[in-house]
């Protein structure tokens, strides 16, 4: 991305401030005045003081001297701290309120997209929240140094320059000539820098990753003892960022130290043709110090040109996958208009095939299926069969790669999404619980509802009476409660939801056997009237469906009612058979008859 580009994708953020940015131009050009006061006072000084010392007059001929540039000094510190304190607080302001916008921009956006963009793209969790931090932290920062330090220096640099022209022309070229040597060593530098930058920028992203994967995962580390074996790829991490970081900053040293060269061989031209034009009777000795003070504010922002090409170089590599993840229209999740006056739940599976973002390896494979509405149909077969991606194609979170999804007679595609999914309720192997009370993540089910509908859903679920145990009760946190408790909060959610379609992927997956058998007793009234689709080992909940799909590898090889696949003696009763045996059935069945 160019600087051009950059401004470009930042102006829409910009201008709803603009009174703020004009203010800050006004309060820029003021300053760029005020500036160049010091060098004028500096030459009327040392001129009239040596006039004084040639005539013979001492302390008395000189106070008015002395009071005149000490009004005009402390005046002019007046107005510059006000100046200064302007430009720093709108600066701020303003870096604030874009800040806000971006960051708000990037959520809103990236809560449009489809389930693919988390799982494609290197997108991961750990990975997004840097790209959002440092871009955000980049694209403000430099709106904000703009207009504090990087406007204000050029506009004290352009004057100065003029006014340098304005006492002599050739003093004033030097000034000029110095300017785009600077400038060249500085693009130079911005350039070498670029790729070692961009690389930091990837391993600042894999390292918070990391620090997320740790956080996530610390249980399984510490019962396999793997402390050593995590430190050691974070250190990994850390040293080749450590490494980038200290060649950036190798590489900026040098190039500051040939800046610095470049600048005093400027102050010493500029010195020695001040003072040939002296001693040629064309400068009065107080015009060296006004010429050399003058040089200095065209080269103070040139001193800072290292510093502004980092700032800028840092947002323009933030800003790309920035903006890129703001701009990904083509993530974005499509939706139909289609909204029916109730749905009835009877989908239809034809000819689908479907592929994972950024997997070669399909993992559907013409999928032929009926589900009929008010009926429960369960989806049989080992680990990776594909059941629980037939889900995700049913709540529309994928799209399939060929063939077509109908429910109640119409391509799913041309469902309002968010009204698709209002009538579909999921609960999931391992469902997630937000950061809030308990009674805040049952009521996400139905953000309206009393508090009354929440402690049925919860006795529903059989919770109701584990929450009243708490001091606080519902105000409890949920994050205290246990996998299983967890689990029946994400249940109460589908039963205050309370939809015609039912999505339940090993909903009792964490739940020991009483509450198994509470939730069973709890489903089978939900499921009256209602499609429910279902994936599960459990043996009681699949023998109960009407309608039994069996998958492996990705394809349907069989189906039918329980008894009828169970005869076939294929892969359902194999998987069936397993089952049965996990469970010691023989010898339940002789504890039973005892």
């Amino acid at each position: 991305m160019t600087l051009l580009q950059l401004f470009k994708n930042l102006k829409p953020y910009v201008y709803p401030y603009r009174w703020l940015v004009i203010l800050a131009l006004v309060l820029t050009l003021i300053g760029s005045l005020v500036a160049q006061v010091n060098a004028w006072v500096l030459r009327y000084t040392v001129d009239e003081i040596n006039a004084l010392v040639e005539a013979h007059k001492g302390l008395a001929e000189g106070l008015s001297i002395l009071a005149t540039i000490s009004v005009i000094l402390i005046g002019k510190e007046v107005i510059n701290s006000f100046i200064q304190f302007g430009q720093k607080f709108y600066g701020e302001k303003l870096r604030i309120y874009i800040a806000k916008d971006l960051a708000q921009a990037v959520i809103d956006k990236i809560l449009t997209y489809k389930l693919a963009f988390y799982s494609s793209g290197g997108n991961q969790p750990g990975k997004l929240q840097a790209r959002i931090d440092r871009g955000v932290e980049s694209l403000t920062r430099l709106v904000q140094n703009f207009f504090i330090d990087i406007l204000p220096l050029f506009a004290n640099s352009i004057v100065a320059l003029i006014m340098m022209f304005n006492a002599n022309f050739y003093v004033g070229l030097v000034g000029l000539c110095i300017i785009p040597v600077y400038y060249a060593v500085s693009r130079q530098q911005a350039i070498r820098m670029s790729g070692t930058r961009r690389m930091i920028k990837d391993l600042r992203e894999n390292k918070s990753q990391g620090i997320l994967g740790i956080l996530e995962s610390i249980t399984v580390i510490k019962s396999f003892i793997r402390e050593n074996i995590e430190s050691d790829k974070q250190m990994a991490l850390q040293n080749d960022l450590t490494d980038a970081q200290m060649k950036t900053r190798k590489m900026s040293f040098f190039f500051d130290g040939l800046k610095s060269f470049i600048e005093q061989i400027g102050v010493v031209i500029i010195i020695i043709l001040t003072a040939y034009l002296v001693l040629s009777g064309k400068m009065t000795i107080g015009a060296i110090m006004f010429h050399i003070m003058l040089f200095n504010n065209v080269s103070a922002p040139i001193r800072q040109l290292h510093r502004i090409y980092d700032q800028m170089n840092d947002a323009l590599i933030y800003s790309e996958s920035f903006f890129e993840m703001l701009k990904a229209d083509h993530q974005i999740e499509h939706s139909g208009h289609y909204k029916p006056i109730k749905v009835k739940g009877k989908f239809e599976i034809k000819n689908v095939d479907f592929t994972y973002p950024d997997n070669k390896t399909r993992t559907l494979y013409n999928i032929n299926m009926e589900i009929l509405p008010g009926q429960t149909t369960a989806l049989v077969g080992l680990s990776g069969a594909g059941k629980s991606t037939l889900i995700n194609l049913l709540d529309k979170f994928y799209e399939p790669d060929s063939g077509e999804i109908q429910l109640d007679g119409v391509s799913l595609g041309k469902y309002d999404t968010a009204y698709l999914r209002e009538n579909i309720g999921l609960v999931l192997q391992k469902n997630h619980i937000f950061n809030g009370t308990i009674e805040e993540n049952i009521r996400y089910g139905k953000p309206d509802a009393t508090h009354e509908e929440v402690e049925d859903a919860a006795k529903k679920s059989y919770i109701h009476d584990q929450i009243m145990t708490f001091e606080q009760g519902y105000k409890t946190s949920a994050l205290l409660l246990s996998g299983g408790q967890q689990q029946k909060i994400a249940i109460a959610r589908m039963f205050l939801k309370n939809p015609p379609v039912i999505f339940l992927d090993e909903p009792t997956a964490s739940l020991d056997a009483v509450a198994t058998e509470q939730i069973k007793t709890s489903l089978d009234a939900i499921k009256k009237d209602r499609t429910v689709i279902i994936i599960s080992h459990s043996i009681s909940q699949i023998i109960d469906s009407d309608r039994i799909y069996v998958m492996k590898n990705g394809r349907i090889v069989e189906s039918g009612t329980h008894e009828e696949i169970y005869h076939q003696e294929g892969t359902y009763k194999e998987i069936f058979d397993a089952m049965a045996r996990s469970l010691n059935i023989d010898k339940i069945s002789k504890t039973l008859d005892e």
